[in-house]
């Protein structure tokens, strides 16, 4: 049997992530069935499946490699950063749906809860050392606990997700940002 190249293997994961990320958003973690994921992915459920364990794993997959890009952001630029991308080009964010069933699985899950905890502070630690840095640069209000300011930020972003996933995604929402944006900020 000849050996597949490294490339080809991340290749191939990325082809099913790309694929199943469509799937979950158009038709949600049920009623993504197999052969829908092998429709969206154009592969066989052996060639998903060789790459992860199920069905489960491919969606834990799939939201940690979101969390891993908004964490990216949210370290570099901030997680209003985050928001305003999503807001500026929602069709690149076909994973809301996914990010809604993350939270639906949270509630109703314990077993996918304690795989996704671990992975999901990625995206928490991004934040609060972007909060940190802020801070000590003076441009982050002092009058608020760090912790507040994370959940603050976090209901903001997980409100937006419902907004656009609902498919409402006004033109004002740019100002809410922006109103966000200047409530963290130290104020002069």
């Amino acid at each position: 049997m000849p050996k597949v190249s490294e490339d080809h293997l991340a290749a191939r994961r990325s082809q099913i992530l790309d694929g199943a990320r469509r799937c979950f958003a158009e038709h949600g973690y049920e009623g993504a069935t197999v052969r829908l994921l092998e429709e969206a992915t154009g592969l066989s459920r052996g060639a998903i499946f060789h790459h992860f364990k199920d069905k489960d794993g491919l969606f834990l997959a799939l939201a940690q490699e979101d969390a891993r890009r908004m964490a990216e952001v949210a370290a570099d630029e901030g997680l209003v950063q985050v928001m305003r991308d999503m807001l500026a080009s929602p069709e690149q964010f076909d994973w809301l749906g996914t990010r809604l069933e993350i939270t639906r699985r949270l509630r109703t899950d314990p077993e996918f809860a304690r795989a996704w905890t671990a992975h999901s502070a990625q995206l928490t630690e991004a934040t609060e050392g972007r909060l940190a840095r802020q801070r000590e640069a003076g441009r982050l209000r002092d009058d608020v606990p760090t912790d507040v300011l994370l959940g603050y930020l976090d209901l903001v972003l997980d409100g937006l997700v419902a907004r656009l996933a609902s498919g409402h995604a006004e033109k004002d929402l740019s100002q809410v940002l922006d109103l966000v944006e200047e409530s963290v900020r130290r104020r002069d």
